[in-house]
């Protein structure tokens, strides 16, 4: 039985049987989630300016 077991492991896990690898394509972004991320960025640096301004008072 594990002889039966092992052989059958082995052709079931063989490369013939395996899907080739399809590399995903990436998308390009939209003009919508380009304003985002721009706003977004803006966003983050004002909120370092003010986290910086805060601790150099003390």
């Amino acid at each position: 039985m594990r002889i039966l077991t092992s052989i059958l492991a082995t052709v079931l896990a063989s490369p013939t049987l395996a899907k080739s690898f399809d590399r995903p394509i990436p998308q390009s972004q939209s003009a919508t989630a380009e304003f985002w991320f721009a706003l977004s960025s803006v966003a983050l640096i004002a909120a370092l300016v003010l986290v910086q301004r805060l601790v150099a008072r003390k």
